[in-house]
């Protein structure tokens, strides 16, 4: 493992990294990934593409880049290449290297990790090289705005923003809120301990399934824990019924 350039001779590099305004990086990006968002709205593709272009050859996405590979948890984890950004002139110097053309990405270093559960099995990893970690980064400031734009409103995982709480607050809200005096009178007789309204959701076998499938787990664990999952437990007495037969 070595360090890319940490002798004296390229301080004033350091100097350099040091002196970057990152509120104003952070606002230029967002402001670009905006215009992004609103043409893949509007449908304007040719302007997608030439700001996304715009966006990755910017300095500030690029300083973006190398900013959250060098300081993000696997920092201290080389490629193939056993280099490592750890001084503010090797991350200076990264910023001069991203780019958009020319990309020659360099093979994986395979390594082998403990599989989760299993004290002798292990499970194979590639790790990028740092340059090939701060170009996926780069671009993916680019392509975020489009995918975030065109994806479903409602879907929860690995989005930027988005966790367990508000899947749970979603399913909350599509079972047990509706204003319509039927379905409360229909709650009521299935046995909600609340009388609280419910929606049509409410009415059909899923409420039994999520308490049943949450519940099931807080058994196996050994009762609950902090996992955000078993606030639904909280509003089960209000989503749960008998099956009719």
């Amino acid at each position: 493992m070595r360090s890319v350039n940490a002798d004296s001779a390229a301080s004033p590099d350091g100097r350099k990294w040091d002196q970057i305004d990152w509120p104003t990086v952070h606002r230029r990006v967002r402001r670009l990934q905006t215009r992004i968002a609103k043409a893949t709205r509007d449908r304007n593709w040719r302007r997608v593409k030439a700001l996304q272009r715009f966006l990755v050859n910017s300095f500030s996405a690029k300083a973006l880049a190398a900013k959250r590979v060098s300081e993000n948890d696997g920092k201290r984890t080389p490629g193939v290449d056993g280099e490592i950004w750890s001084t503010p002139e090797a991350k200076w110097q990264a910023i001069q290297r991203l780019g958009s053309r020319g990309l020659r990405p360099q093979p994986l270093r395979r390594v082998y990790i403990p599989k989760r559960g299993s004290n002798t099995k292990m499970r194979p990893l590639g790790i990028p090289a740092m340059i090939d970690r701060a170009q996926q980064a780069l671009h993916l400031q680019g392509l975020e705005p489009v995918a975030e734009t065109q994806a479903d409103p409602h879907s929860y995982g690995f989005r930027r923003g988005r966790g367990t709480q508000d899947a749970i607050a979603r399913v909350f809200t599509l079972l047990a809120v509706d204003g319509d005096s039927k379905a409360r009178n229909s709650g009521e007789r299935r046995g909600l301990t609340t009388g609280a309204p419910v929606g049509d959701l409410g009415d059909c076998w899923f409420v039994d399934v999520v308490y049943g499938v949450i519940e099931a787990r807080s058994a196996a664990i050994g009762g609950r824990s902090s996992d955000p999952c078993f606030l639904v437990l909280d509003f089960a007495p209000m989503l749960r019924r008998t099956i009719p037969a």
